[in-house]
């Protein structure tokens, strides 16, 4: 049991960082109706500024976190002004290159200012606490912990305040929200904002019990894709279920099975979900 409730505590830790990649990439696709493989890229930018502002600077962990919100957000309302707004009229393939293009520049940029090796970003929560069994470090609990607000705190914006709605109006239809009044032009800057926020935030959540080095966004955003196919295309809810069902799914697979599989277990999931509900969990019909 206490080996159990371990794999549980791991599949919330990987589940949280994957749902938070996950919603700002569906926020875009719910936007753009083009998959954003610049995502990964602003996954990785997070981490690097924020592991910059810790070991040259001395800034502290939260504040660190915040400088890289923001400057991601700012670099991911850039990319879609320069890049994907004038690509609006364009087939889907070729935004699709151009985000590709973006994610291979952004790397070579990292790889130029930060070097190519693998850095390790330090974390003032070092602590373990052991409750009945169950071995927490401090920074996986506060993955957890901040992952899951942050999530109550998008959905309540997106629910809530007239500004979320409008988000949810041009996701649901881009026209009908033109018509009404709604413009378009900001609510893509502002989706593209959240989403570099969302990818900066669980980059420096993650990178304390991970590496940072240019090419750490590959991986993330195929599991993030993985996830948003499961869950649904441009379905929040499904974002955040897929995520929790991916790192749970490898939590568990990479325990009872072998640590060798664990990238394996998302994409066979995915085949065998996809083998019966095509359109995903939280779709309505297939795309």
């Amino acid at each position: 049991m206490d080996l159990f409730l371990q794999q549980v505590l791991n599949g919330l830790t990987l589940g949280g960082i994957y749902s938070l990649v996950a919603l700002g990439l569906t926020l875009v696709y719910g936007i753009l109706h083009v998959p954003n493989f610049a995502h990964g890229a602003f996954y990785m930018a997070g981490a690097f500024i924020s592991f910059h502002l810790m070991s040259k600077y001395g800034a502290n962990y939260w504040i660190a976190m915040a400088g890289s919100a923001v400057a991601v957000a700012a670099l991911a309302t850039l990319a879609e002004r320069l890049v994907f707004h004038p690509l609006r009229h364009a087939s889907g393939l070729h935004p699709m290159i151009a985000a590709i293009g973006m994610l291979l520049f952004l790397e070579a940029g990292a790889q130029a200012i930060w070097g190519a090796d693998f850095h390790r970003m330090q974390t003032p929560y070092t602590g373990i606490i052991d409750f009945a069994g169950v071995t927490a470090p401090v920074q996986r609990l506060l993955i957890i912990g901040a992952a899951f607000a942050l999530m109550v705190l998008l959905h309540l914006f997106l629910r809530r305040t007239v500004t979320g709605s409008t988000i949810v109006a041009m996701a649901q239809n881009r026209d009908g929200a033109s018509l009404v009044g709604i413009d378009a032009n900001r609510v893509a800057m502002m989706t593209f904002a959240i989403s570099g926020v969302l990818a900066a935030v669980a980059a420096t959540l993650y990178a304390p019990i991970n590496l940072v080095y240019p090419a750490m966004g590959h991986l993330v955003i195929t599991k993030a894709f993985v996830i948003i196919i499961l869950g649904g295309m441009g379905s929040v809810p499904g974002a955040i279920v897929g995520g929790l069902i991916i790192g749970f799914a490898e939590s568990f697979g990479a325990f009872y099975i072998s640590t060798d599989y664990k990238d394996i277990i998302a994409f066979a999931l995915l085949v065998l979900i996809l083998s019966f509900r095509p359109q995903g969990l939280f779709a309505k019909g297939a795309h």
